[in-house]
């Protein structure tokens, strides 16, 4: 049985959520975006609506506001800018034409939101649906009105619901042939979120919206499961670390039905070691370690079926794992599935990318689902 923490344990525990929200909001661009790491030479100058979405989360839960405001503004910002765009690649959908990948939306953007001039792998959906989805969450958590971001919001649910269907890469940026479970959670996700959400039930796209979310629901019902478990993509019969948050937060399937019980218990049995999570098995990048944000997603998945002792491990497990500047790094190599090609990631890009602006965003969503807002935890205990 695993021990509650003691106050020793939740100083520590809270001295990483705050320094979590330092790195965070420090390293936030003056017009908003949050970069995905600071110096991590593939990552630099970029801000990725996945990362920045989950972050978000974290310093919307941590009661930063004006933070996840910032962050919030920059994407409308960005999106509404791309309205021309989104309106020209539904118009040649609509006369039958298959825009090409690089005419798609990109799935990262340089701080003032354009493209970027480095190859990239660039066209991903998942983004839009977390963006979405975190702006919602954010508002309803505290009492904000959603027409500050209403322009970006349509151009996102009008580029969803128009390409919701086709291939992309996953979270990972990879295996652009292929529709990934991941994703379609994420843009399910995302849909509901807004086609639910009273204040946006007059929006000429609300019924399309939970239209789509119904047909993502059907089509992994029937093309997406395997074994009693999620699959990483529609004709696969392995899993991925990012399974979990098509259960929490985005409720494609319910923390307490027997396929999220399987998937949990299968992304655990292929993926985590010791409370690590790796990306998939037959990961190479940087050797294929164990990543903080994807050990923070399945906790996140465990306190919600109210497996407090097995999220908790995971909670200390990424506690153990801060550099010697308390930063949180994208994944650590302890247990590496593929050890023979980390030297050439190395090689090429340098050391794992650390501060992780996602991991930091993940550990503060794990430490307020758990239960305690650490600083409240222990005042309380102080009283």
């Amino acid at each position: 049985m695993t021990a509650a923490p003691d106050l020793q344990e939740l100083t520590r525990l809270r001295a990483l959520a705050e320094h979590s929200h330092a790195v965070i909001t420090q390293h936030q661009d003056a017009g908003g975006a949050y970069p995905a790491s600071p110096t991590f030479s593939a990552y630099k100058g970029y801000a990725w609506l996945r990362d920045g979405s989950f972050t978000a989360e974290g310093i919307s839960r941590y009661g930063d506001v004006a933070s996840a405001d910032r962050f919030h503004d920059w994407v409308d910002g960005v999106l509404r800018r791309r309205r021309g765009q989104v309106d020209d690649l539904r118009a040649a959908l609509a006369r039958g034409e298959v825009p090409s990948n690089e005419a798609m939306l990109p799935t990262r953007f340089t701080f003032d939101g354009e493209d970027g001039s480095d190859p990239w792998w660039d066209f991903q959906t998942d983004g839009y649906g977390m963006w979405l989805w975190s702006v919602v969450t954010h508002a309803a958590r505290h009492g904000l009105d959603l027409a500050r971001w209403r322009e970006g919001i349509d151009v996102a649910v009008d580029y969803l619901v128009a390409f919701w269907d086709r291939p992309c890469y996953d979270w990972w940026e990879e295996h652009v042939e292929h529709r990934h479970v991941s994703t379609l959670g994420a843009i399910h996700g995302g849909l509901v979120a807004v086609g639910t959400c009273s204040s946006l039930r007059s929006a000429p796209w609300s019924a399309a919206a939970l239209k789509v979310a119904a047909d993502i629901r059907s089509l992994v019902t029937a093309e997406g499961i395997v074994d009693g478990h999620l699959v990483k993509w529609l004709g696969s019969s392995a899993v991925d670390g990012s399974l979990p948050a098509c259960i929490v937060p985005f409720g494609l399937v319910s923390p307490d039905d027997s396929l999220a019980a399987m998937t949990r218990a299968a992304v655990a049995k292929d993926l985590d070691f010791d409370g690590g999570v790796h990306r998939f098995t037959a990961d190479v990048f940087y050797g294929g370690g164990q990543w903080i944000l994807l050990s923070a997603l399945l906790g996140w998945n465990l306190a919600a079926a109210g497996d407090t002792a097995g999220a908790l491990k995971h909670l200390r497990w990424i506690a153990d794992q801060v550099d010697e500047h308390g930063d949180l790094p994208e994944q650590v190599p302890h247990h590496l599935l593929h050890p023979g090609s980390r030297n050439e990631w190395v090689a090429r890009w340098g050391p794992v990318a650390s501060p992780l602006l996602w991991s930091h965003g993940m550990y503060l969503i794990l430490a307020d689902e758990l239960g305690f807002t650490i600083a409240d935890y222990l005042e309380s205990k102080d009283a």
